[in-house]
């Protein structure tokens, strides 16, 4: 039955794709000049209806997709030139018709004439302009659905959105900033039915005096253009329904926008396993600001010293439940100043159920485990931003970004080896300042300055209550019924990075930077481990190897210099960096300080192709610091089964990384290819030096002479045609690790692919469907997994009123364990379907939704430890079916 579905899914479109009529041909001037980037469409005579369009290369040459048996008006249009009209027809006998155009300059006069159609795709510099109604039918909800249906436009499985493979850094609407840019938030809230027009803004920099000099090719931002009657009114949408189970859900969305001001106000209450807003998102969201320190060298990044969390996968659960409300804000007082910010409140509680098999190749021993967890997150973002320019020389900005949550997790683990509770508890907050001056001095000279501040305090609890307890150096009573331990930690963090850039302007097209920079951080690490009693007293570890009190300061000092030059087709970015790093931390009644100066050299250089294509190549030598969490000396209990201390004397690692990446899209073709070619190598590496003791280990972190290295190779390409948008995606990645395992050095390797092909239908007034195969190989040391995954997707509108959606995945999984010779595989299909009703102008809809009609209620995952040389097999269990009745009132 499962196969018989995926077989239907994919020969459905196959009936549905109509034969076309290929129509290409030239535009030129009267002097025969090829016309790059005229556009060329298509209209069904005496109708609106665009059949086709086309974009010319640098050839001047189109090429479109038509119906035979009908007769089409083409309009060709070119910025200063005479639009010219002309009807073709096109025989029912006919495989493909040449036409070549001659467009005339325009007068002044003929200038000013009005066009009076709409064209799908225009192209005005750096912005790609695409006209939503274009390319889509009707059956899109939100701004991710528009988007997946855009050449050169994907969103990936987090959510986020790529244009021509480079991630989107910031998503607008009207030109302000939609909850400081978050493209996850806004594809998943902004409704389609209010988007006119959907600008790709490449090369984007908020400070247009930055431009020239500084290197903005990742640089993507997305500004969404609204329908004239969204604008100067309150929009929005009342969603609510219920299912079976007690199941239920309420999303009210409202926005409201003008030139002056903004407002965006949402809300989502559900317990149907739907997370707005997950930990990982928490953790992930900067608020918007910007790293001055990204490109300096060194790299040292702050943990909030947390003992770790179980993450739900693919976004599933047994149960979640969330309460999620978010305000976001814009408002322009005036041309020179603005101010905007947000508030995000989320609530949520995770049940997840894992069954997990190991395999400890070296023991010859296979562990069983049950793990039921319960996860509470309460979290609060709060940002305000302004920005100051009085004029086009100077820009001023300043934000303030407030952080904070509590995290609970408690499991039941029961495995053959023993059985524990643990309850985690962590209430991290962290206050981040950023303040940033640019100021065009004059054609010449351009300063900047880049100062951020960020305070963070955590204070982790870990609780476990186990019938083992196998630390010989944890001195616990043993006439307990449980060994309850408790550890309490505390780590605070201030740090100050601070950047201040000259340019100076040798000719227009290339320039000098000289950079000074600083980052001061000073740390406070405390921890202490004690033992609860059958008789409600506390046993405590006074000894020092279970406390600490540690504290650290780390500075760099650096200058840097760099020199760009554009020359023709070809940019090129040199430079190097001097720092000068001190260390020092204060613990056990004794100061360690240590001083280092390292010379850091890096390489920019890219091959401007084409305006839309380019082979780009990066070097550049990092220097990677620990932050007091590998530090102190005393233990820590990472789990019930791993303690860890850290080491003071550790020394700076090395990172060398090679990327070589290729970048095209072709607007006459609508063909995107991105591929890369990366590798890491990994000097005097921190690693950890672990001592098992049986399937438990005792660890710490020292400095390794072996070298790790990492190769990975990507590649994607898509391709739109008139009905049709494919997609093909390879990525490779081949490790080497080495690790210190009971003092003996251990090389590991592993190799992961994954190949990922599509092709979906895109047609106006006809059902759309997507399918598409996905497979991913996992080769470690002592086994292999694989993973087939047959997908499918359909759209169909029917009766005027009605919509149906529904997505279909069948995973294929296989697991060979090779020192056993035993093999694991499993089977498990997910089917989700939407019915909608909606009358024409009408403001209700009724959705009838179905998830995981296929009733699967398990997902398979696998994993390998270098360290334990062990492999793991785990049953994650999902939510079963679910059944429910939605109506959504569109304000």
């Amino acid at each position: 039955m499962k196969h018989l579905i995926v077989v239907i899914f994919a020969l459905l479109p196959l009936f549905a794709i109509s034969q076309n009529v290929k129509s290409e041909g030239t535009v030129k001037d009267s002097n025969g000049n090829p016309l790059e980037m005229a556009n060329v469409i298509a209209f069904k005579k005496g109708t609106n209806y665009l059949q086709s369009y086309s974009i010319t290369d640098s050839k001047g040459n189109y090429k479109l997709s038509l119906e035979d048996g009908e007769t089409y008006t083409f309009k060709v249009s070119y910025l200063g030139y005479i639009t010219k009209n002309i009807d073709i027809s096109v025989n029912a006998k006919s495989t493909s018709i040449t036409h070549n155009f001659v467009l005339d300059e325009a007068n002044e006069s003929l200038n000013q004439v009005n066009i009076t159609y709409e064209m799908p795709v225009k192209i005005v510099g750096d912005t790609i302009i695409y006209n939503s109604d274009s390319f889509t039918n009707g059956t899109e909800k939100k701004l991710e659905d528009v988007l997946k249906k855009l050449p050169g436009v994907e969103i990936d499985d987090n959510g986020e959105v790529e244009v021509e493979g480079k991630t989107v850094t910031k998503v607008l609407v009207e030109g302000k900033a939609f909850f400081d840019g978050d493209s996850k938030v806004a594809t998943q809230n902004i409704p389609a039915s209010a988007i006119d027009k959907i600008q790709i803004l490449k090369n984007y920099n908020e400070v247009s005096g930055m431009k020239g000099v500084t290197n903005n090719e990742d640089n993507i931002a997305i500004n969404i253009k609204l329908k004239e009657g969204k604008k100067r009114f309150w929009f929005g949408e009342v969603n609510a329904g219920v299912g079976d189970n007690e199941k239920y859900l309420a999303k009210p969305k409202l926005f409201y926008y003008s030139p002056e001001k903004s407002i965006n106000v949402l809300a989502d209450v559900n317990n149907i396993g739907e997370a707005p807003f997950t930990m990982r998102d928490y953790f992930r969201f900067t608020g918007g600001l910007r790293s001055s320190m990204s490109s300096s060298g060194t790299s040292f990044n702050v943990t909030t010293g947390g003992t770790g969390f179980m993450t739900a996968q693919n976004n599933k659960a047994q149960e979640i439940t969330s309460k999620f409300g978010a305000i976001n804000f814009g408002f322009v007082p005036k041309k020179s100043i603005d101010f905007n910010g947000f508030a995000i409140v989320n609530d949520s509680e995770t049940n997840m159920f894992t069954q997990s098999s190991t395999v400890y190749n070296n023991l010859n021993l296979t562990e069983d485990s049950e793990n039921k967890a319960v996860q509470g997150s309460k979290l609060g973002l709060l940002k305000f931003s302004t920005t100051y320019e009085p004029n086009t020389n100077m820009h001023i900005d300043y934000d303030i970004f407030g952080k904070i949550s509590e995290q609970t997790e408690f499991q039941d683990v029961t495995s053959t080896s023993r059985s524990a509770d643990t309850y985690k508890e962590e209430k991290p907050f962290s206050l981040n300042q950023n303040f940033n001056l640019y100021y065009t001095i004059d054609d010449k000279n351009i300063f900047s300055a880049e100062l951020q501040h960020l305070y963070q305090k955590d204070k982790p609890l870990y609780n476990s209550l186990a019938t083992t307890q196998p630390f010989l150096v944890i001195p616990s009573s043993n006439t307990e019924s449980v060994y309850d331990i408790l550890q309490n930690r505390m780590l605070s963090t201030n740090k100050l990075d601070a950047k201040f850039d000259y340019y100076y302007l040798l000719t227009p097209k290339s320039n000098i930077n000289i950079s000074l920079g600083t980052t001061f951080s000073k740390q406070n690490l405390t921890s202490h481990i004690s033992q609860n009693l059958d008789d409600g007293s506390t046993l405590d570890f006074d000894d020092v190897t279970l406390n600490n009190d540690v504290d650290f300061n780390f500075s760099d000092i650096f200058l840097g210099v760099h020199y760009k030059m554009v020359s023709g087709k070809f940019t090129f970015n040199p430079g190097v960096s001097l720092h000068q790093y001190t260390t020092k931390d204060t613990q056990l009644g004794t100061e360690n300080k240590e001083s280092y100066t390292k010379l850091l050299p890096d390489v920019y250089a890219n091959l401007q192709l084409k305006s839309s294509e380019s082979l780009r190549f990066n070097y550049a030598i990092t220097t990677q610091f620990s932050d007091v969490d590998n530090l102190y000396e005393g233990y820590v209990l990472s789990n019930y089964t791993s303690l860890t201390k850290g080491n003071r004397e550790l020394e700076n690692a090395l990172y060398h990384k090679y990327s070589l990446s290729y970048f095209s899209f072709s607007m006459f073709s609508f063909t995107n290819i991105n591929a890369s070619i990366n590798y890491t190598k990994k000097e005097n590496e921190i690693k950890n030096n672990t001592q098992l003791i049986g399937i438990d280990r005792i660890s710490y972190p020292v400095n390794s002479n072996l070298a790790d290295e990492t190769m990975s190779a990507y590649f994607r390409y898509g391709k739109t045609y008139s009905r049709l948008k494919t997609n093909l995606s390879a990525n490779i990645s081949n490790s080497t690790y080495n690790n210190i395992v009971n003092d003996e050095a251990i090389k590991s390797k592993s190799v992961s692919q994954s190949y990922k092909g599509s092709i979906a239908t895109k047609f106006k007034n006809a059902p759309n469907f997507e399918i598409g195969y996905e497979k991913s190989l996992n080769n470690y040391s002592n086994s292999n997994s694989d993973t087939d995954r047959p997908f499918a997707n359909i759209e169909i509108s029917f009766l005027k009123s009605f919509i149906f959606t529904s997505d279909y995945s069948y995973y294929n999984y296989k697991n060979t364990f090779e020192n056993s010779n035993s093999e694991t595989k499993n089977t498990y299909s997910f089917l989700n379907a939407n019915l909608y009703f909606q009358q024409k102008d009408s403001k209700w809809e009724f959705k009838l939704s179905a998830s995981n009609l296929t009733n699967n209620t398990s997902m398979n995952t696998d994993s390998y430890n270098e360290i334990s040389d062990s492999n793991t097999t785990s049953i994650y269990y999902v939510q079963p079916r679910l059944y429910m009745l939605s109506v959504k009132y569109n304000l």
